[in-house]
């Protein structure tokens, strides 16, 4: 009898202790579908919404905007830290011209990533969104082929060809229906190559900032900041910002300030679900987050999709989370067999 008890007791305190860890995933995982979402109609909002004084025709300038938001957050974060310890431990910000330098590549990079981004939602609607920036992983594959000599299995292959079956299809039918827009398809696929050179060039780049995400973080959005600057004048959105009429709606800058603060946001809830997760759960969620995003979108801008617009959104879907899959299933595999090995 007391041995039962006993058990009894052992087993409680961790059937209550994965009921916390389930908490955990789930208050994780929402928080990153919140943001991410919250992320994309905000800035659709700012870059070709239809409320008067909150749309600004300057897409640069409110990306820019938001690299400012984020240099100014890490310094409060790294700032609060010192006299609130349970805010986490951030690394201490300067002004180091050398790593700055160092890190001018991937902030290059950057730029044009969050750049042809914010261009693609302007002119593509954000039910079309997720088919327009849906070739990433194809453009994983090229380039780190290309830069890394990296091969692909076949069955990986098969699942590119899906993702780009899917690309096109829905292409079609966003021409069928009358919205397709050149210009935003091509700011998406450019987009796109620049997500894959992104994480290419952040792994470059680490070393350099003692492989603080942080600190790499900080870094990027300072040369961001910078670089955007020029960008703004080049692309003619001065005259636009000098004749613009919302810069005293208040909206307008709870907006901007919104944007700013879910950009920064989206990179730590990032990190952290796949933290508390896996990178396959990650993208798998990811890719559940993309499908629950374009339902949303065409239920909010009482959007009516053809049948075969679904499914290339279905078959994109499908050849993303089979991609996963495979590359799970191909490091595993390459995990035991350097374990047998060794």
């Amino acid at each position: 009898m007391g041995s039962l008890l006993s058990k009894k007791m052992d087993t409680k305190p961790s059937e209550e202790s994965l009921v916390k860890k389930y908490l955990r995933i789930f208050a994780v995982v929402s928080a990153y579908w919140a943001v991410s979402i919250s992320l994309v109609f905000i800035n659709k909002a700012l870059l070709s919404g239809s409320t008067n004084g909150t749309t600004v025709d300057a897409p640069l300038f409110v990306t820019w905007f938001q690299c400012v938001v984020t240099v100014g957050l890490c310094y409060i974060l790294a700032f609060g830290a010192k006299f609130v310890p349970s805010l986490g431990t951030f690394p201490e910000l300067t002004l180091n011209v050398q790593v700055m330098l160092k890190v001018l590549p991937l902030s290059l990079v950057f730029v044009a990533m969050i750049s042809f981004n914010n261009l693609c939602l302007k002119y593509v609607g954000v039910a079309f969104y997720y088919i327009g920036r849906s070739l990433t992983t194809v453009f994983n594959v090229i380039m780190t082929w290309v830069l890394l000599g990296e091969r692909t299995s076949l069955s990986a292959l098969v699942c590119c060809a899906i993702i780009v079956g899917g690309f096109w299809l829905g292409v079609d039918q966003e021409g069928v229906a009358g919205s397709l827009s050149i210009s935003g398809t091509i700011y998406g696929v450019m987009a796109s190559l620049f997500v894959s050179l992104n994480s290419i060039y952040t792994k470059k780049v680490l070393p350099y900032v003692d492989q603080s995400i942080w600190l790499l973080g900080y870094y990027n959005n300072l040369n961001a900041c910078i670089l955007f600057l020029p960008l703004m004048v080049l692309n003619g959105e001065l005259p636009t910002l000098q004749s613009f009429t919302g810069f005293g709606n208040t909206t307008f800058w709870t907006m901007m300030v919104a944007g700013g603060v879910f950009g920064f946001a989206i990179g730590y809830v990032t990190g952290l679900q796949i933290q508390v997760t896996s990178p396959l759960t990650h993208n798998i969620s990811g890719t559940a987050k993309a499908c629950a995003q374009t339902v949303l979108a065409t239920y909010w801008y009482s959007e009516v999709k053809p049948f075969l617009w679904w499914i290339s959104n279905w078959v994109v879907l499908f050849g993303s989370a089979a991609y996963t899959r495979v590359r799970q299933q191909e490091m595993e595999r390459n995990h035991k067999s350097k374990v047998i090995a060794s």
